[in-house]
């Protein structure tokens, strides 16, 4: 049996969808809030509370491997992501002491932080983090790490694919005929479609290979912002307009976006921070470890999880082009 936490999210969603088609007994972990009817047909709902700690005795009955996709990706407080990301973690490896349960804990590329020299980082790079989303992941590491010492923590850069809202944003600007870049620069990026995430997860979870380990899932070719920018409008069709933002106006927009969430208190993608890691000019990372350790390579190059993910959104009623 596999429990997955956040598994009503975006890439929750797409793992347990390849897992109940694919016959695998698996559970969810739900708040008491949530509804069950939001799951794959297959999928045995299971209430509980990570940061509480309330219920997850029950849900881990019978669980051989746990793969721990619940996080705070936006919020309206640094604190918030601590709770979600930290404090969460560390009661759900509390509860996996004493069984025989492997975690397989899904940190980011930013709990260790952008390249420093050009070059992607790697398993050996040493942490360093500068937002409260990066930091808050690492003490989730750390935590599971200390408690579950044969976890294996896997560490994705950007996720994209159908039902993505966050990526989706530039993509409906494109759609529109807009291309916004922050000044300074060609940035780069690393990135991994969200159906091969979902197979390098499950790899993780089954490789005898993996225990105690880290490895970074992700395409080994990066992509720069304007080389994702004009591959989206070639498949779209469009010539959009290239407007340059300098960054101390980004800056300010990341502010006013804040002020407007906690006004209507709900928190936004864009933050200060956020822009913050907009402006870093490299975040790659090496996937050669997971490659040579769990025989996962991610398949999908840019430009075919782009198709994929346009003609879903196009079919969903999210975008016209």
């Amino acid at each position: 049996m596999i429990l997955v936490t956040g598994g009503t999210g975006f890439v929750g969603r797409h793992l347990l969808e390849k897992l109940a088609s694919a016959g695998e007994p698996v559970r969810c972990l739900l708040r008491a809030t949530a509804a069950p009817r939001r799951l794959p047909q297959g999928v045995e709902p299971a209430l509980g509370d990570l940061a509480s700690g309330q219920g997850l005795p029950d849900a881990l009955r019978g669980v051989d491997v746990v793969i721990h996709l619940a996080g705070v990706t936006k919020a309206l407080s640094p604190a918030a992501y601590y709770t979600g990301n930290a404090r969460a973690t560390r009661s759900l490896a509390a509860a996996l002491q004493g069984r025989d349960t492997r975690l397989v804990h899904v940190s980011s590329l930013a709990a260790i932080g952008p390249s420093l020299d050009g070059k992607p980082v790697d398993e050996d790079t040493p942490p360093h983090p500068f937002t409260h989303y990066g930091k808050s992941k690492l003490e989730g590491e750390r935590a599971a790490r200390s408690l579950a010492p044969t976890a294996v923590i896997v560490r994705p850069p950007i996720v994209y694919g159908p039902r993505d809202t966050s990526l989706f944003q530039l993509l409906k600007s494109i759609a529109r005929g807009l291309v916004l870049e922050i000044s300074g620069g060609e940035l780069w990026f690393s990135a991994i479609y969200v159906e091969d995430l979902a197979d390098g997860l499950l790899a993780a979870a089954r490789s005898a290979h993996a225990a105690g380990r880290d490895y970074f899932l992700a395409h080994s070719q990066p992509f720069s912002w304007s080389e994702l920018n004009a591959t989206a409008a070639r498949i779209m069709g469009r010539r959009p307009r290239v407007v340059r933002i300098p960054a101390a106006v980004a800056g300010a927009v990341g502010f006013c976006a804040e002020m407007w969430s906690q006004v209507t208190r709900n928190p936004g993608i864009i933050s200060r921070e956020k822009v913050a890691e907009a402006c870093c000019t490299t975040w790659t990372c090496d996937p050669r470890r997971a490659t040579l350790e769990l025989g996962f390579t991610a398949p999908t190059p840019l430009s075919t999880g782009l198709v994929q993910t346009l003609a879903w959104y196009k079919e969903a009623g999210w975008l016209k082009y």
